[in-house]
């Protein structure tokens, strides 16, 4: 069994916004398991923002340099955001863009080929010298490059995003206006996949049992036959029961209920697992909430930002466009993502200096 520490716990809990019992109850469960304890958190309902798995924990900027059909976006990091803001940072970030532009790396982004474009194209001293004169780490953490027949970059908050998109089929003005609406997307809704085609079977699969469990862990949103099988079931405390004889067609019902009623209850619909999955209510329940999560993380499903009518899809926007045209590729880059930011108590620190005198 896995030591479960305090600094697990707390990374689970930025990742995810469960309480720290629950975070740690799903770390003893899963044996220190990172990944399945977030699974665990998803599925019993404990996850409060699923958003908050990608916070922002460093400063610096992304930059973009496009060329006939080809483009490339960095991202560089800074210790602090007024350095970020700085001209001379922000110059000497675009210079690293328009350098791997021509490069012949491709980058990535998990940095792959980073050491080796620093390496060949003489980056390594310039950033050494950069870090002097600006008086904070810099630190070249990552690029990666599109072609197609057509790009476009987007630059959102200053570069704190940075996204390109590549597209096939068209290559026209109307074709570049297009994709840079596709790239603004993608820089406010954040999609995992182009389409659903993208999305493996074993994934699909994570995708429906997180929701089958999420939904028996929430018997509040049960369809109303399944609620009262689960009801016929429990063995509810005195006071519970007391509630929902009053209390029974009430549509607040639940509000009434204590956690550990409705505990009781949730742990019933999961032993009926199997059962419950049958019931044809239930799995058109569950193949909804699919459905919704999917158009939250596959770009052509989502609704267009620009929508004039607030339903049109990304997909039938393009279409509208030009039918020949397609998104071949897309990359997204949030600044600081992934990173822990360090924490600055400028009070601790004055007292330790005093301390030391």
């Amino acid at each position: 069994m896995a030591a479960i520490t305090a600094s697990m716990v707390k990374e689970l809990r930025e990742l995810t916004g469960a309480g720290m019992m629950d975070c740690k109850k799903a770390l003893t469960e899963t044996d220190g398991d990172m990944e399945a304890a977030v699974d665990v958190l998803k599925k019993s309902g404990a996850v409060k923002a699923e958003k908050k798995a990608s916070r922002i924990a460093a400063e610096g900027i992304a930059r973009a340099a496009v060329d006939g059909n080809t483009a490339v976006v960095v991202e560089v990091n800074s210790e602090t955001d007024f350095v970020a803001k700085n001209e001379v940072f922000q110059t000497f970030v675009q210079d690293i863009a328009d350098k791997a532009l021509v490069s012949s790396f491709n980058g990535g982004k998990d940095g792959e080929d980073v050491e080796a474009f620093v390496e060949a194209s003489g980056l390594k001293d310039i950033i050494v010298e950069k870090t002097a004169t600006i008086g904070e780490k810099l630190s070249f953490r990552r690029f990666e490059k599109v072609t197609g027949d057509v790009v476009a970059s987007y630059l959102h908050a200053g570069g704190k995003i940075g996204v390109l998109i590549a597209g096939v089929g068209a290559s026209d003005d109307a074709a570049k206006e297009a994709l840079t609406n596709i790239a603004m997307q993608v820089a406010a809704m954040n999609p995992q996949y182009i389409s659903r085609s993208e999305i493996s079977d074993e994934e699909l699969a994570k995708i429906r049992e997180i929701t089958i469990d999420s939904a028996l862990n929430d018997p509040a949103s049960l369809p109303k036959p399944i609620q009262k099988d689960i009801f016929a079931k429990v063995n509810f405390s005195a006071e519970d029961q007391a509630v929902y004889e009053a209390k029974a067609n009430d549509q607040y019902l639940f509000n009434f209920l204590s956690k550990e009623g409705i505990a009781a209850l949730a742990e019933i619909a999961m032993a009926d697992k199997d059962a419950i999955m049958q019931n044809k209510i239930f799995a058109g329940l569950v193949e909804g909430r699919i459905s919704k999560q999917l158009k939250d993380i596959v770009l052509m499903d989502q609704v267009y930002v620009k929508a004039e009518d607030g339903k049109q899809s990304v997909a039938k926007y393009l279409e509208s466009v030009n039918k020949e045209l397609k998104v071949s590729k897309f990359v997204r880059f949030e600044v600081g993502e992934g990173m822990e930011k360090k924490n600055e108590d400028f009070a601790a620190e004055v007292a330790a200096q005093m301390a030391g005198n």
